[in-house]
C-alpha cells in the first residue's frame, strides 16, 4: 500500500536530517520520503518528514516560519560558529543580561544576514562547508531574512544564555549569535539548538525515532496540512480538473481550496479566480 502523508520527528542531536529520513522510510515502509528544512547534525527538535506524495508539498513549506530554542556562549568562537569547530578566538569580555536586553531589539525585523562559512549554501554547485573544509575561499552573499522576536529566556551560567527565536525560513541562528557578539565587542558560539515549530507543525506532536520503531506512528494526512476551504466535486468535474482543465464554481471569493472528488478522496490544492477553479497541486 502506498503511504502518503507527513510524520513529525523529534530529531536527536548527533544524527543528520537525511539519516532520519532514511530511517523513517524504512520503519514505515514508504516508497519515497523527504524532509522540510534541514537541521544540522548538532541540532535537535522538530523535523517534518514527508512520505509518498507528501514530498510534493516541499514548495508549500519552503518559506514557512521557524521557532528555535538556542543557547549562545559568549567570549569565544569557532570556525563553524558552533561546537563542531575548533576555537578560533577568545577574549575576557563578560556579557550580562542587561547588555543583551539592550541590543536584542536591534536584531528584530528585516535585514541582510551573512550566512556562516560552514553552511549548506551552494557556491557553483558545491556546498560552502565542503569548500571551507578544503581550505578554499568561500565567498557568500548576504540574504534578506526576518526576525519576528528574540526572547531571552534565562542566564544559564556566566556568558551562557538561552533564547527563543522566531524567524523566517533561511535564517541562520549561528549567524545571529555571531552578530550579537560582535555588537557587544566579543565573540560568540552557538552551543545548542532545538527547533520547536516549523510552519503549522509543533514539536509537542512529534515522536522520536525510538518511539517510531515501537510503532508509535501518527501519519498526518495531506489534506490536514492545509487550513483552506473545501470544495466537493462530482465525477465529471473531478476528471476535468485532473486532466488540467478549468471548471466554473459558485464561489464568491478568490482563494486556494482543498479539492475532494465524488467519493471524498482528497485530490489536491486548487485556486479559485473569478469563479474559475484550476488544480495547482495534484495529490492523487
Amino acid at each position: 500500500m502506498t503511504i502518503n502523508g507527513i510524520i513529525l520527528i523529534n530529531k536527536d542531536r548527533g544524527i543528520s536530517s537525511n539519516s532520519v529520513v532514511n530511517k523513517v522510510k524504512r520503519i514505515v515502509g514508504a516508497d519515497k520520503a523527504g524532509h522540510f528544512g534541514t537541521l544540522d547534525v548538532l541540532g535537535e527538535g522538530l523535523l517534518p518528514v514527508a512520505l509518498g506524495k507528501g514530498t510534493k508539498l516541499f514548495d508549500y513549506f519552503l518559506n514557512k516560519d521557524k521557532v528555535y530554542k538556542t543557547t549562545f556562549k559568549f567570549g569565544e568562537t569557532t570556525a563553524t560558529l558552533d561546537l563542531e569547530g575548533e576555537v578560533t578566538n577568545k577574549n575576557d569580555v563578560i556579557v550580562t543580561k542587561d547588555d543583551l536586553l539592550k541590543v536584542i531589539p536591534e536584531f528584530v525585523g528585516k535585514f541582510d544576514q551573512m550566512p556562516p562559512q560552514y553552511s549548506a549554501k551552494k557556491i557553483n554547485g558545491r556546498k560552502a562547508y565542503e569548500l571551507a573544509r578544503e581550505g578554499k575561499e568561500v565567498v557568500l552573499k548576504p540574504k534578506e531574512i526576518e526576525i519576528y522576536s528574540i526572547k531571552l529566556i534565562k542566564e544559564v551560567a556566566t556568558n551562557l544564555f538561552e533564547f527563543e527565536i522566531w524567524c523566517s525560513s533561511g535564517t541562520f541562528i549561528r549567524s545571529i549569535c555571531r552578530d550579537i557578539a560582535t555588537r557587544l565587542n566579543t565573540y560568540g558560539v552557538m552551543s545548542n539548538i532545538q527547533r520547536t515549530r516549523c510552519g503549522i507543525f509543533d514539536l509537542n506532536n512529534a515522536v522520536t525515532l525510538q518511539e517510531l520503531e515501537k510503532r508509535h506512528i501518527n501519519i498526518i494526512s495531506l489534506d490536514k496540512v492545509f487550513d483552506y476551504p473545501s470544495v466537493k466535486l462530482d465525477k465529471a468535474d473531478s476528471e476535468r480538473l485532473l486532466n488540467g482543465m478549468t471548471i466554473r464554481v459558485d464561489y464568491n471569493s478568490d482563494c486556494e481550496v482543498k479539492c475532494y472528488d465524488f467519493d471524498n478522496s482528497f485530490i489536491g490544492i486548487g485556486n479559485i479566480s473569478d469563479k474559475k477553479l484550476k488544480l495547482n497541486l495534484r495529490l492523487i
